[in-house]
């Protein structure tokens, strides 16, 4: 019966009823026009808030550290399954519309990430916590649509998504070692429970060490494919943009295919408009002082998880033929693209990333549910620990279930957010747009970008005490 409701579920959202696709859609181009497309014509301003990024507080993390946070749970099982499955299920062209979904949803990471600095509170121990639950309350005064929210990402980034990361990581070692699953599963929890153990502070000085050198690592090895590849680049493009537009020969059965799994492999890669993101914006102590530099800093993250981790995994799969299975092959594919241009070697490369890269997920995803504890008051010794001992169970059974099982759940917890998470943010564009102008304001005339309250007209109000 769980596996039917699942499936009933995910065919509203996903499948025949298509309504994630249309509100992803619709929303990233509602806030690129909202936001003058901020994503395109503030492009540089990015990297150059990236450069001073690196300065924290008693009270938050730096920016750049929430950067790596948000970074280390979005690059993960999307970036290296996640396209291998949209290749097999979409053809090449679903990467085309990976690309169209993370551009549009730089807009959408932008306005999210705003909300959720805004509107940032203090834990107990003087933190700042943040995220949609935090902003549908308090701007929003929908009590009982934040704790729903609550409950999905409980259920997604607090059990469910851990495990499709356990299972990914089994599965490569599995494949590449004859590692059993259950060894694995059982060395993912000690490995996790270590670095958790720490809190948000300690898993994001995990997350700048470990994010920038895998990342770096990961894009060198597929420019360097690329590199000996070269002569082929141009047919692959031709033959990205064929496929998107179902200009093959499979024609509109293939043009579905593709813009269905490019958009929902995508999203589940960056996240953008799920609502995980602002959890580690809120968290951040901004640079300049301002709400709006966070919604910058993780704009950033989307772009470098779709644009640029997402596209070397791609560029690896089709230089190496892509593949004409319809099965859901997951890392297995991935893997055997990088074993024909590196030999023996691509499969032990694939399984050490795909480790790392998964293993960073499944600490982020931690970080994301122990910050919502203080929606239900739980932000306290005991409710950690209950806390922590479901995480870590769900890693363990992660590891041994079927992968179409544990992707069908993971599809569904992220739907669900996602689809509460828009309605909120498409709700508060007012606040949004509001504070977005003071920015851009404030920046174009040479002044010093800094937010005080009542410099806005906001919907509901900030915590007290926040913005001063």
């Amino acid at each position: 019966m769980i596996n039917e409701f699942v499936s009933f579920v995910n065919n509203i959202l996903w499948g025949d009823g298509q309504v994630l696709i249309v509100m992803l859609l619709v929303c990233g181009v509602w806030f690129t026009v909202k936001l003058g497309g901020v994503q395109l014509r503030h492009f540089g301003h990015m990297f150059s808030l990236l450069r001073n990024s690196k300065t924290s507080s008693k009270e938050g993390i730096s920016s750049f550290q929430a950067l790596c946070t948000s970074l280390s749970a979005r690059v993960g099982t999307g970036n290296l399954a996640g396209v291998a499955v949209a290749i097999s299920l979409g053809g090449s062209g679903a990467i085309f519309w990976m690309w169209m979904i993370a551009l549009l949803g730089m807009a959408t990471g932008f306005a999210e990430s705003v909300l959720g600095q805004l509107y940032k509170v203090r834990d107990e121990n003087g933190e700042f916590r943040g995220g949609p639950a935090y902003y549908i309350k308090q701007g929003l005064n929908k009590t009982w649509l934040a704790v729903a929210f609550s409950l999905c990402l409980f259920f997604g980034y607090g059990f469910v998504f851990s495990a499709v990361q356990a299972n990914t990581i089994t599965d490569a070692l599995n494949n590449a070692y004859s590692f059993p699953s259950e060894y694995v599963g059982i060395a993912i929890i000690l490995l996790a429970a270590l670095i958790v153990v720490g809190g948000l502070r300690g898993i994001a000085r995990f997350a700048e060490f470990v994010v920038p050198f895998m990342g770096i690592g990961y894009v060198l090895v597929a420019l360097a494919i690329t590199f000996i590849n070269i002569s082929e680049l141009p047919a692959l493009l031709l033959d990205i943009i064929k496929s998107a537009f179902g200009l093959q020969e499979a024609g509109a059965g293939a043009l579905g295919a593709a813009i269905k799994n490019g958009i929902q492999r995508g999203l589940y890669s960056n996240e953008a408009g799920s609502g995980s993101v602002p959890h580690a914006a809120a968290s951040a102590a901004p640079n300049p002082n301002h709400p709006v530099s966070q919604g910058y800093i993780q704009m950033l993250g989307v772009f470098l998880d779709t644009m640029i981790l997402c596209t070397s995994t791609a560029f690896i799969i089709l230089l190496a033929g892509g593949s004409s299975s319809e099965q859901m092959e997951g890392i297995r594919l991935t893997q055997d693209a990088m074993s024909s241009h590196l030999g023996e070697g691509g499969t032990d490369f694939v399984a050490a990333a795909i480790s790392l890269f998964a293993f960073t997920s499944v600490v982020a995803n931690y970080a994301y549910g122990e910050s919502n504890l203080h929606m239900f008051k739980l932000d306290n010794r005991a409710g950690r620990a209950a806390y922590t001992i479901g995480y870590l169970g769900m890693i363990y059974w992660g590891a041994q279930a079927a992968l179409p099982q544990v992707w069908a759940m993971a599809d569904m917890a992220l739907g669900l957010m996602t689809v509460i998470n828009i309605v909120a943010i498409v709700w508060m564009t007012p606040t949004i747009v509001s504070i977005s102008k003071d920015y851009f304001k404030k920046k174009d005339s040479g002044e010093t970008v800094e937010y005080k309250a009542g410099d806005c007209e906001i919907q509901g109000k900030s915590e007290d005490g926040i913005w001063k």
